[in-house]
């Protein structure tokens, strides 16, 4: 029969062994997940470098287009017929932080929206939220592999938001049929 230290010793035995068999788990688990995450993130950069790494004679100048703001309805989007080949938007990054700008700044930031589908991508229509902010498209009309490039400003001037962050947004409508709307926003702190 056991003493009852033999015992004690026996159960804090089991004890440390449990601990141990759980971090061990705890780890492994940890590592699968860090290392799903790192896979993800690296695909994800890999993409968008390979999506954006053009030269100058990729950028299309074909219909450039100035974005205002605008409301009502614009022209339907002309998508092509189902089966064929298609247009696929993708757009270089999805917003832009100018930080704090004065009151009476005029910033701008440059993005790239590529057509990385199979037929010619067309901008039916792309109007901001506010008449302080304007877009100009380098192209409406972007050829498979190509790209059209955006500047959109923001006049801090253009109606009083001194003490206030504001966030204006980009709307362009175009005939990727799986995305026909996508958005670009931006955003400023006003002294």
């Amino acid at each position: 029969m056991a003493s009852k230290r033999e015992i004690r010793r026996d159960k804090h035995r089991r004890k440390r062994i449990a601990r141990k068999r759980w971090t061990v788990a705890l780890l492994s688990v940890g590592g699968i997940v860090l290392g799903a995450i790192s896979l993800l993130l690296w695909l994800g950069w890999q993409n968008t470098l390979a999506a954006f790494d053009y030269q100058a004679e990729d950028v299309s100048i074909d219909q450039p287009l100035l974005a205002i703001h605008e409301m009502g309805m614009g022209p339907s989007i002309p998508f092509l017929p189902r089966g064929g080949p298609q247009p696929e938007i993708l757009l270089s990054e999805r917003s832009h932080n100018f930080g704090v700008i004065g009151s009476e700044d005029l910033v701008a930031t440059e993005f790239v929206v590529a057509n990385v589908g199979d037929a010619p991508l067309s901008i039916s229509r792309a109007y901001t939220t506010c008449g302080c902010t304007t877009a100009e498209f380098s192209a409406s009309v972007i050829p498979p592999g190509m790209v059209s490039l955006v500047t959109v400003r923001l006049d801090a001037g253009f109606h009083d938001v001194s003490g206030q962050t504001v966030r204006r947004g980009l709307i362009i409508e175009n005939n990727d049929p799986d995305r026909s709307t996508v958005e670009f926003w931006i955003q400023a702190t006003v002294r």
